[in-house]
């Protein structure tokens, strides 16, 4: 019986630690995922001005936090878990805090690494990104009112955004029309938006204006 005791004993033991060791190699397994998930930054992440290509911005940057500390505004921040940049990145959410575009763009003259352009010539060339109307059912101009907002209050007002003449349901409205080759993604228009989610948001350059399609002339659909 005793015999039978210590080999039970012994079994018992042995599937503990073969449990424990697959629990630690999930475990580290999960860990390696979520790592390498927070090298790669969600297509909704707004950089600072100057911020190189994305591929390159993540090589170059150092999560230091120097540009966050530049910035007079508090309008960057350093990611977190659940963030919509990679952990430890600089980015900005422009419905609750936009770039207000100081002229000598402290945050990139911060950059200790060149992930943000410390040369860049201006704040206009800063290229954040570009606001994009997403929300045509909602915009009051749609609905038949006549709401400026957002170029009233675009920093590069009358060039990154007019209103325009256009048509919506048999009526004639003023459509907000961005000019991508003046708006900077600063994301004024999408602060100041008065519909509850803003009917005009800013979005990474390349999203905002649409890639290459994958139906290329030639290639069969």
């Amino acid at each position: 019986m005793a015999s039978s005791k210590r080999k039970m004993n012994r079994r018992t033991a042995m599937t503990e630690i073969a449990r424990g060791a697959g629990a630690a190699c999930l475990g580290g397994f999960s860990l390696i995922a979520m790592i390498e998930a927070t090298d790669r930054a969600d297509a909704r992440a707004i950089r600072p001005p100057g911020a190189l290509p994305e591929d390159d911005f993540l090589a170059a940057c150092v999560r230091c936090g120097l540009c966050v500390e530049a910035c007079p505004y508090h309008t960057l921040s350093l990611a977190e878990w659940g963030d919509e940049a990679a952990v430890g990145t600089p980015f900005f959410t422009p419905r609750e805090t936009p770039c207000y575009m100081c002229h000598d763009v402290p945050c990139a003259r911060a950059c200790p690494t060149g992930a943000l352009d410390r040369d860049i010539p201006s704040i206009q060339d800063a290229n954040m990104g570009v606001a994009v109307l997403v929300g045509h059912e909602d915009c009051l101009n749609y609905k038949g009112m006549n709401c400026s907002i957002c170029v009233r209050v675009c920093p590069i007002r009358g060039d990154a955004i007019s209103l325009e003449p256009g048509e919506f349901n048999g009526r004639r409205i003023m459509v907000p029309t961005v000019h991508s080759s003046h708006c900077t993604g600063c994301g004024t228009c999408e602060k100041h938006c008065v519909t509850g989610h803003a009917s005009i948001r800013v979005l990474p350059r390349d999203l905002g204006l649409g890639g290459e399609g994958r139906n290329r002339a030639g290639r069969a659909t």
